[in-house]
Formats: C-alpha cells, structure tokens, sequence
C-alpha cells in the first residue's frame, strides 16, 4: 500500500499553478475562538515544495519591517483561493536569497509576456 493511497485528500480547485517569484494574495480562514473570518497574506513565492501529500507553498513579505513567511498546503480545505497579482522573473527555484536582502533591493523584476508571432529559440 502506497503513501498516497493512504492519505486520500482532493487537490483544492482554488489554487492556481505557482511559480517561484510570483506575487500572490492568499485568502486563508482563520479560526478565533468560535468565530471564523478570511484573511489575506500578500507576498512572494519563495519555495514550492511537492510531496506524496500534495506539497505545499512558501510566501514571504515585509510587515512592519520584519520578515514573516507562512507556509500554506496546496491541500488544505482552509485556504479559501490564491490570487496571482504578478509573476517575476527568476533563475532559482528556491528564493532563500531574499531573506538577506533589504525591502527595496528585493524587488523581483517582472516576466514580459511572450509577443505573439515572435521568434525564440
């Protein structure tokens, strides 16, 4: 019996394809006490981590000056959708090197849409 026949979960339509780099806004429920509201965490991809159980996605941002990353399962029924607002341009598949950098040098340049009708080798 294999590791995936034994945690049956569905893959949550509510999140798109990610990349490492892109900016996304995360709509995730929050549970205080008895009362449940949405909130959302806006920020960078760093890591995109895949597993037998199903895997799960990094995002960093800067609030107050101080770096906070949360760690969202692509499974989880909590995360109620994954908006993608940008989509940079990156050469790692792990931005780890973010983390040492200042808010303004951290700045990711943006991914051009490919021109349709152009050439690329």
């Amino acid at each position: 019996m294999e590791f995936k026949e034994l945690v049956a979960t569905e893959a949550n339509p509510n999140i798109p394809e990610l990349e490492p780099g892109d900016t996304v806004k995360v709509h995730a429920k929050i549970v205080e006490g008895e009362k449940e509201r949405t909130q959302v965490f806006q920020g960078v991809v760093i890591k995109i981590k895949k597993a037998a159980d199903g895997g799960n996605f990094t995002v960093r941002r800067v609030a107050y000056g101080v770096g906070v990353e949360r760690t969202f399962p692509f499974r989880s029924p909590r995360v109620e959708k994954v908006e993608v607002t940008r989509h940079a341009k990156v050469r790692r598949a792990r931005l780890f090197y973010i983390r040492g950098l200042s808010t303004k040098a951290a700045r990711l340049k943006e991914r051009r849409a490919k021109q349709p009708g152009s050439k690329t080798k």
